[in-house]
């Protein structure tokens, strides 16, 4: 049993109160950069600079040979809303409270200093296209937000590109501008307005995605789609990119992209697997990082914040989980730069509740479910195929695969305790070591480092008493409101923020 956890909303405004109160206003001699950051949702690194050959996506590749691309990026959790809190935040989902679906009513503990107010107060203008999905948004306040939606139809995308440029042109003052696309959520659209221009199908692959391990005609279409949305994001990124380049907007400009985490086919999004976990992530700035440079370091989306602060040269706290990328944009490895990154997660809504932890070193990845004995609801929801789920494997899709990956699917289905993966010699995490006694060193060493990762960011799952009050609070939910009806509950409100805290 692990000893209780101070209070979690005294910390996490203890460390952005520092970033702020910290911060010291540019100095005549150096210009701040503007800074374009570019999210896209649903997606690993399926884009050709990474060596997917079944994509077309020449603007990001070009993006990634005039700047750095980071070969070991992660997110902190698979889901939408807790992954971009920390996007925001510089914090873990729990760290700053956000730990589900902002649509199902997550929320952030209160007063947090973000990104966008933290570069307001140091002279940026602030924009933002697309989605914020974090709770209360009323703490990511943006100067300019013309397109609000998440736009899941994939519709009228060139207008991101006008809206941008709309943006940047009305002042000299440097901007942060954050572009939200919606590729490649579901549903994985083939072609929408012409877009992309060459549409792939599924008798173009020769295999369905590789981290699911099975095959069928169903699943090579939803893989072609989903290729489909990253052509298409591609496209909407040149756009988007070939109008501020015209309007003399990219001069001076940190420009990094990623995605908000994998892709939403089973054993992807939802899970701690690194097909879940593991993004696209590329940084460009013209002067400061080296073109052409391919980073093998680990890295986490809490890198963002302390990345920009760097960059604009907001002095940021060292309290910060993350570290600023600029010290090692500009290598292939950099030695004793961060052995670990970690990841949470609990579930995007009550009925997919499932909390687990996992870390994850250069070599090995180790999975902690924390509720072993229940079954993963997110094996369930994939294999109903309904709504945003489409694409689960089915029994059927697996008769013919290996041993190995049915075993696999026995495990995503009825978790053990730990999962341990060796990510050099079984990338796509087929086969679970937790249990080898050759590896018995490793699991303990992780096992430990995952410790002492919760225990310094305070996370309220190690406290069993937060964990069952938790647990409780879920199931009783569950039993009030069957299939999330408490979505349509005006008075509807979570109590964790409140104990949590205590």
């Amino acid at each position: 049993m692990l000893r209780k956890i101070s209070s979690l909303t005294t910390f996490g405004l203890a460390l952005l109160a520092s970033a702020t109160s910290s911060c010291t206003s540019t100095t005549t001699q150096q210009v701040q950069p503007n800074i374009l950051l570019i999210v896209s949702e649903d997606n690993g690194p399926d884009l050709g600079c990474y060596g997917n050959k079944d994509v077309t996506t020449p603007n990001l590749d070009q993006l990634a040979n005039h700047g750095v691309m980071f070969n070991k990026a992660s997110v902190t959790y698979s889901v939408c809303s807790p992954s971009r809190s920390t996007i925001f935040t510089g914090l873990y989902p729990h760290q700053n409270g956000q730990i589900g679906l902002a649509t199902h009513k997550y929320r952030m503990y209160k007063n947090f200093e973000t990104l966008p107010r933290i570069l307001k107060q140091h002279g940026y203008r602030t924009g933002c296209l697309g989605k914020i999905h974090v709770n209360p948004e009323a703490a990511i306040p943006f100067d300019f937000h013309p397109i609000k939606g998440s736009n899941f139809a994939k519709k009228d995308l060139p207008q991101y590109a006008i809206e941008a440029e709309k943006f940047t042109t009305q002042s000299d003052q440097p901007f942060f501008l954050m572009v939200n696309f919606p590729d490649a959520h579901f549903p994985v659209q083939k072609q929408v307005q012409g877009m992309p221009a060459k549409p792939i199908s599924s008798e173009d692959l020769e295999h369905t995605i590789d981290f699911t391990g099975a095959d069928s005609k169903r699943l090579r279409e939803f893989t072609a789609n989903y290729y489909n949305c990253m052509n298409r994001l591609d496209e909407s990124i040149g756009m988007l990119l070939t109008k501020l380049e015209k309007a003399n907007k990219l001069d001076n400009t940190l420009i990094i992209y990623l995605g908000d985490h994998g892709a939403q086919f089973s054993r992807g999004k939802c899970s701690n697997y690194e097909a879940a976990l593991r993004i696209p992530f590329i940084m460009q700035w013209e002067g400061q990082i080296k073109a052409g440079t391919i980073n093998n370091n680990l890295i986490s989306t809490i890198d963002i914040v302390p990345t920009i602060l760097d960059a604009a040269n907001i002095q940021g706290s060292n309290s910060l989980p993350g570290k600023s990328l600029l010290e090692v944009a500009n290598t292939s490895y950099k030695k004793n730069w961060r052995d670990a990154v970690y990841a949470g997660g609990a579930g995007a809504s009550s009925l997919m509740y499932y909390p687990r932890r996992s870390v994850r070193t250069e070599r090995f990845k180790l999975i902690h479910n924390i509720l072993q004995d229940r079954d993963n609801p997110h094996y369930h929801f994939y294999l109903s195929k309904q709504g945003h789920f489409a694409a689960g494997t089915q029994p059927s899709e697996i008769t013919n695969a290996s041993d190995q990956i049915k075993n696999a699917y026995k495990t995503w289905k009825n978790p053990p305790e730990y999962e341990l993966y060796d990510l050099d010699n079984d990338p796509l995490e087929w086969k679970n070591l937790a249990n080898d006694p050759q590896y018995a060193s490793t699991l303990e060493q992780l096992k430990s480092k995952l410790t002492t990762w919760q225990l310094t960011t305070n996370d309220p799952f190690a406290d069993p008493k937060k964990l069952d009050m938790f647990t409780k609070e879920v199931d009783r939910i569950n039993e009030v409101y069957p299939n999330h009806s408490y979505k349509r509950d005006k008075n509807f409100k979570w109590e964790y923020p409140n104990y949590f805290s205590k």
